[in-house]
């Protein structure tokens, strides 16, 4: 166990300074992605069967959770079907902007990662030509050596931060698109009870 834990830290300081901001990265990356994720599956409209929402709209006082809350406001004091499709659209807009805006900064970190990995590349490269010009003897392969090393390292470390990251982005878009579904079958459940005069 100790030998696998040296190893890891041994490649892991061949990476050079660049892998301490790819560090930084991955953890803000994923306590970021982490939390929306968490948000996603705890807030928004819950409730699986149509019936169940019926139920619901016609006795908002049985509706529980998020959905309620957005039964219960959609449908108070409401006087033409004007107003119920604003006041969804203000549940969209509040539920939504705040994942959405959490979102962008997980897609700039999951874009950021792999380029950071490329400045490591870089670093390691210029090191690379740096040991190949200084030239002389068995000092020379090993500064070679430690470039190329540095470089690739980098490189994986950098999309290996940005792979699960992308999954994680299409999991919350996923989340983002069902709750708009759910909201605009609420939406059409509520209007259908009112039968407003267009």
């Amino acid at each position: 166990m100790d030998a696998n834990l040296d190893n890891v830290i041994r490649i892991w300081l061949s990476g050079g300074w660049v892998m301490i901001p790819l560090l930084l990265l991955a953890a803000m990356l994923y306590y970021t992605a982490m939390q929306v994720l968490l948000y996603c599956y705890k807030e928004g409209p819950q409730g699986k069967h149509a019936r169940e929402w019926q139920d619901w709209i016609t006795d908002p006082s049985k509706a529980t959770g998020t959905s309620g809350a957005i039964i219960r406001f959609t449908q108070h004091g409401v006087s033409s079907s004007a107003q119920i499709r604003g006041r969804f659209e203000e549940v969209t807009e509040s539920l939504l902007v705040h994942v959405e805006q959490r979102l962008t900064l997980v897609r700039m970190m999951v874009a950021a990662a792999p380029l950071m990995g490329l400045l490591g590349t870089v670093i390691g490269m210029l090191f690379t030509f740096d040991g190949i010009s200084k030239g002389a003897g068995s000092d020379t392969a090993s500064r070679v050596a430690e470039g190329i090393s540095q470089a690739l390292i980098t490189t994986q470390t950098g999309l290996m931060i940005a792979l699960p990251g992308i999954f994680m982005v299409l999991v919350i878009q996923r989340r983002i698109k069902l709750w708009r579904s759910r909201i605009i079958k609420l939406e059409g459940m509520t209007l259908s009870k009112f039968n407003f005069p267009s």
